[in-house]
This record gives structure tokens, C-alpha cells and sequence, in this order.
């Protein structure tokens, strides 16, 4: 009894496809993910790993519960990477913010655009995001978004930008002058 105890731990150490706390099923997913780089994706993307809709939403919770991933939106994630062990991550606010917003009718204000623009030397705790469809609070990766709901866009006000090949929508400078300018 004990010799077989013994094979079972010693098979689990030499498997170099399973990692503490996740399925190998879990860790194809996550792999799969990571060689596409596939970090924003929804749950289309990986539903070839499922033989139904009820078992893929149940692998996606489990992914959620094990911090593994973490929900943008109503249908899309952030693969948290293998790399991670520890399961802490950063990625780029403004890329996190496009991402939930789905690139669509939105643009960052407040001081989060004034700090980018170089107007002030403050950091803000939290995101002013200005969209047609959102309202609310959200806290991801220890970053505060607050989403402020308006009738709709102005695009002469925004800009778009780019970090690390992704765009961005942004207040443009002249625009975040005016703000800075209603702050004083």
C-alpha cells in the first residue's frame, strides 16, 4: 500500500504538464491560449476544448475561481499566464479598458488623461471612462475604473494612441487642458 502511495507522488512530480491546483484540461486551455496569444479572448475561442455549452461555462468558472482568468465583460476574459504561478499579473490599464469596452464608443478622461499628457505629476487611483453604454465602478488588477455614462461621443474630442501595438481611445491634449483648466 505504501510503495503504491509512493508511485503516485512520484508520477505526479515527474508530469511536467501539471501544475499545482489545475486540471490537465485547465492547463491545455491556458497553454492553447499562451502559444496564440490569445490574453483577451471570449468564450468561442476555447470552446473546442468542451463537448457542450453547460461543461465549457463550468470550465470557465472554474477558471474564474482558481484565478486563472478574469472577466472583462459580459463575453470576454483575461488569461492570467502560466508564468504567473502565484496568479499576480499586471497588464496595462488603458489596454484593460479598451478591451472591456470592446474598442467601441468610449474615451479616458479626467486625470488619467491629464497624467498622460504629462499636465500633472498625479497618479489617479482611479480611470474616468466616459462610454455610451456603462455606468459604475470596477476594480481589476488593483486598478480603479469609473465609468461614466453620457448620451454620446464626440469624436473631436479623443484621440487614439497606441501601447504595445494595441490602440487605445484617449481625451486629447487640448481637451484635457480645458479639464485641467475647470480644475483650477
Amino acid at each position: 500500500m505504501k510503495k503504491e502511495k509512493r508511485k503516485q507522488i512520484a508520477n505526479k512530480e515527474e508530469n511536467p504538464n501539471q501544475i499545482k491546483g489545475l486540471s490537465s484540461k485547465e492547463v491545455k486551455i491556458i497553454a492553447w491560449l499562451e502559444f496564440y496569444q490569445k490574453y483577451f479572448f471570449t468564450s468561442g475561442d476555447i470552446k473546442q476544448f468542451f463537448s457542450s455549452k453547460n461543461t465549457l461555462y463550468r470550465g470557465i468558472q472554474k477558471l474564474l475561481s482558481k484565478k486563472r482568468i478574469i472577466k472583462l465583460n459580459q463575453n470576454k476574459y483575461y488569461l492570467i499566464p502560466i508564468k504567473a504561478k502565484s496568479g499576480g499579473w499586471a497588464e496595462d490599464d488603458f489596454i484593460i479598458i479598451d478591451e472591456i469596452c470592446n474598442s467601441g464608443e468610449y474615451y479616458i478622461g479626467g486625470w488619467s488623461a491629464a497624467n498622460y499628457w504629462r499636465l500633472t505629476d498625479q497618479i489617479p487611483f482611479w480611470h474616468q471612462v466616459f462610454t455610451t453604454n456603462k455606468r459604475g465602478r470596477r476594480k481589476i488588477f488593483n486598478t480603479g475604473i469609473i465609468f461614466h455614462q453620457i448620451r454620446k461621443i464626440d469624436k473631436s474630442k479623443y484621440t487614439i494612441k497606441k501601447i504595445k501595438e494595441h490602440e487605445f481611445k484617449i481625451l486629447n491634449k487640448r481637451e484635457a487642458k480645458k479639464w485641467m483648466r475647470l480644475r483650477q
